[in-house]
């Protein structure tokens, strides 16, 4: 399961972990008077905002009633006993409980109000106009089968009138999900709908997508072509399309909106002032990072203003894999480091030494105060008025309370008080994860970060390093288990690169922002800003990369509550354990040492512990799920690496296990997806001679995938034709299909797979790619098929589907056969009558949904084996 990102989930990682810097008024119990109310109204608002409108107002009034009547009856009278139950918090409790029931009863006839939802459930095609209400974005690239998907733009919007098949007009007001199909191809492509208008967003730099410089108003043109991704929130715009209903039940939307991509949306209303600015901005950062590396061109806005469109899928999956997706979000660090520069380090803004840019320049308290306000709202324009921001700011600022004042008793209380009027000015943050997670870690950064952080002071760890491991460790004991529910996965890098990340968000952070305030008014000193904060955006880049590709970066979790509340459990134990291992230092340097193995995995003690990679390995099948990625030993450290598979953190744990750091050929036997998709993963941080492909480019998406990657590392690309031969090392192959011409013409990329016919250390192998039968005959009626002697390995065609030729089988007589294919895949690969002609024909079968990887070991005079 994909990860979804979750704006200001994990936040302050990095800036509030000096909270446990010792402070007088830190000391006392700790308020949680308010904590019950906050959770009473969450919950509430979770159950009620989905049901009924009845039920939740018959919740509210039963609360409502009962709560005034314990205000009454609380009162008492001169001598009687007070009675918990009777007081002011069992009142406050019912009576949130009533005004959550209420607003999410409201908020949820909102969904059901008017027409648009049952012109959904008739999959009406209709004319509608529209307000935007968040900002465009585009889906994230996936594979399905043996093609990419297409990527669509999404938009949040608001209907507000509706024009029915019939003719007739309604106005109303009901959120809907726009999904413009087609999407975009890439950065600097655009395939979204066609936006006409006199006031619309323009690309304020091509090259990129999602970017949006609005016009001023007045300025009438009709322009078309444009993307929906350059649309600002708050546009008024007349579109037709089709509407259905939510695709998840429960969701917060009417209906969504289809709309084709030969379909023209006309803006009939400019966005407001403050989000044309805001846009402005944006696009004022989009076009100071442009210069950057690719790493930090696309993480810097993101790391900002939560501008993620310039973001890979591979680079996000390194983020998801190392728990440091939160950084790509507008987040409450973000704003806490912000504020903090204004008001100085952790219990200074209330002394005579005040330190930060506020008494520098000579501002009183107030003035400072007023000023940080004007942050604040600045911050959420920028980054737009969505709830996840205004979630974001909220913890922020509870988090700056704590840096600012010192003053732990009260920060419980702001925090319950910030989640009670955020649940119930929006009540279906009560049923989001992000919102979970955000409150979950500034919870543990405000109580259990600051007693991990003593602890370990006390144990003689450096003061600094005490804070951030202990903000770090406690926001991932307590989000893991969330993470679990979602994902099925536990990362072992998240604390250490969260911790290492810590050291370079601040100034990442504070240098993003002086280049998108001075963007607007001087761009040369907006683009310094921005190649300074490059690097610490760079080493933040790098660190994902670095920590998504160890080996033991992770490790598959029961999914689901019950996978969650597991990781909770064993959560509590390991810190229970912890406290008495602290206690020793050999203990905590030995468990330090375990983990440092785990996730490295050095070879020789992985193969001493598992036999892999096994000595002598000549042929490696990696398991990247449906798809194919092969490696062929062409001396110590150097592979041939035949096909990339479709993912490319699987193709390079799987080359890091393998120790592979020289490949002198990627062969890409085709273009689908399941086969390229993987390729900048073996491509990363390796010395790679050249890119061998089809002669056969389709599909083309795929095709100008492969040849971007190529010419962004300087690696030449070159078509691979029937008769060539190579050697790497101890290496040899011939490539025998396809040849310049073949006939017949390929029915597809499929049957114009490049086959090789490979031979090192007295073991032949034979590479089919995805041929089909019609080719496969074809092959066998060339003179090099002609010629084809039994051989020792078959790389069975097309992940052992059932669409064999039976004379190639018979003519190949395989000893060992292998079979790319992924777990419960939908398409039944291997097939069962592929399955028994192989093996009837005495072939050992080794698969790699069942087996995992698999590698071929053998020398001269015939030894063969396999592993495992």
């Amino acid at each position: 399961m994909n990860r979804p990102v979750m704006r200001g989930g994990r936040e302050a990682l990095s800036t509030v972990g000096r909270l446990g810097d010792a402070h007088p008024r830190q000391e006392g119990p700790l308020d949680l008077r308010l904590v019950p109310p906050a959770l009473a109204a969450w919950g509430t608002a979770a159950l009620t905002v989905t049901g009924s409108p009845w039920w939740a107002g018959l919740v509210a009034v039963a609360c409502a009633v009962g709560g005034a009547g314990l205000l009454v009856a609380g009162r008492g009278g001169a001598g009687r006993p007070a009675r918990p139950w009777r007081g002011p918090s069992a009142a406050a409790l019912l009576l949130c409980t009533a005004a959550a029931a209420a607003s999410a009863g409201l908020h949820g006839a909102d969904l059901r109000r008017g027409p648009v939802p049952g012109l959904g459930a008739e999959f009406a095609r209709l004319d509608v106009e529209l307000e935007v209400t968040s900002d465009p974005r585009l889906t994230r690239p996936r594979i399905s089968g043996n093609h990419a998907a297409p990527t669509s733009v999404l938009v949040e919007a608001d209907v507000v009138r509706v024009t029915g098949p019939d003719g007739g007009t309604a106005r109303t007001r009901a959120p809907v999900l726009v999904v413009v199909g087609g999407g975009g191809k890439g950065d600097g492509e655009d395939r979204g709908t066609r936006v006409d208008g006199s006031e619309r967003g323009e690309r304020g730099d091509s090259g990129d997508r999602g970017t949006a410089s609005p016009r001023a108003p007045g300025k009438s043109s009709q322009v078309r072509g444009s993307s929906w991704l350059s649309v600002l929130p708050s546009t008024r715009m007349r579109v037709r399309g089709s509407l259905a209903p939510p695709m998840v039940a429960g969701d917060r939307v009417a209906a969504v909106l289809r709309v084709g991509s030969g379909e023209r949306a006309r803006v009939v209303g400019a966005p407001s002032r403050s989000q044309r600015v805001a846009g402005e901005l944006r696009a004022g950062l989009r076009e100071a990072t442009g210069g950057l590396d690719a790493d930090a061109r696309a993480l810097l806005p993101g790391l900002v203003v939560g501008d993620t469109a310039r973001v890979t899928p591979e680079l996000h999956a390194a983020f998801e894999e190392t728990d440091l997706l939160h950084l790509m979000a507008a987040s409450g660090a973000n704003f806490t480091i912000l504020l903090a520069l204004l008001i100085g380090p952790p219990g200074t803004a209330q002394r005579v030494e005040r330190r930060g840019l506020a008494p520098r320049i000579g501002l009183p308290l107030r003035t400072t105060a007023v000023l940080g306000g004007a942050l604040t709202l600045g911050f959420v324009v920028v980054c737009r008025p969505e709830p996840s921001v205004l979630r974001a700011a909220s913890c922020g600022l509870i988090a700056l309370l704590a840096v600012a004042t010192g003053r732990r008793r009260s920060l419980l209380p702001a925090l319950a008080t910030a989640v009670l009027l955020l649940v119930l000015y929006d009540p279906w943050l009560a049923r989001s994860y992000g919102f979970l997670l955000s409150v979950l870690a500034t919870g543990a950064l405000l109580t259990l970060a600051p007693r991990w952080s003593a602890a370990l002071r006390g144990r003689g760890v450096p003061a600094r390093l005490a804070e951030g491991l202990a903000a770090a460790a406690a926001a991932q004991a307590v989000c893991a288990p969330v993470v679990a529910v979602l994902a099925a996965r536990v990362s072992l890098v998240a604390v250490p690169c969260n911790l290492l990340a810590e050291f370079a968000v601040a100034p990442a952070t504070v240098l993003g922002f002086a280049a998108l305030a001075t963007a607007p008014l001087a761009m040369p000193v907006a683009k310094s800003l921005a190649w300074c904060a490059g690097w610490p955006t760079g080493w933040i880049a790098d660190l994902a990369r670095t920590g998504a590709a160890l080996p033991g970066s992770g490790m598959d979790w029961p999914g689901g509550w019950r996978g969650g509340a597991l990781l909770a459990l064993g959560t509590a134990i390991l810190v229970l354990v912890g406290r008495r291992a602290l206690a020793s230092p050999w203990i905590c340097g030995v468990c330090a040492l375990l983990l440092v193995l785990v996730i490295t995995r050095p070879a020789p003690l992985v193969r001493g512990v598992t036999g892999w990679p096994p000595a002598g390995w000549r042929l490696a099948m990696c398991d990247v799920g449906q798809g194919d990625a092969l490696v062929l030993a062409a001396g110590t450290g150097t592979g041939v690496v035949v096909d990339a598979g479709p993912d490319p953190l699987l193709v390079d744990r799987c080359l890091r296990s393998l120790g592979v750091t020289r490949v002198p050929a990627v062969v890409l036997t085709h273009f689908h997806a399941d086969h390229v998709a993987g390729l900048a993963g073996v491509l990363r941080g390796r010395a790679v001679g050249q890119i061998e492909t089809s002669g056969f480019e389709e599909p083309p998406d795929q095709v100008a995938f492969v040849r971007r990657e190529a010419a962004r590392r300087g690696i030449p690309v070159v078509r691979a034709v029937a008769g060539e031969r190579r050697r790497a090392g101890p290496l040899d192959w011939q490539v025998l299909w396809p040849p310049p011409d073949p006939a017949p013409t390929p029915d597809g990329p499929n049957d114009a797979s490049v086959t090789l016919l490979v031979r090192v250390a007295g073991i032949t192998l034979l590479l089919l790619g995805d041929l089909e039968p019609p080719a496969q005959r074809a092959l066998l009626r060339t003179p090099a098929g002609a010629r084809l002697p039994p051989v020792d390995v078959l790389k069975v065609a097309h992940h052992g589907s059932a669409y064999q030729d039976p004379e190639l089988l018979r003519r190949a007589a395989p000893r060992v056969a292998l079979i790319s294919a992924g777990r419960d895949n939908p398409y039944g690969h291997p097939a069962p009558s592929t399955l028994a002609a192989l093996r009837a024909r005495g072939a050992a079968v080794l698969r790699t949904d069942r087996e995992g990887a698999v590698a071929v070991v053998g020398g001269g005079g015939g030894e063969l084996r396999v592993f495992p």
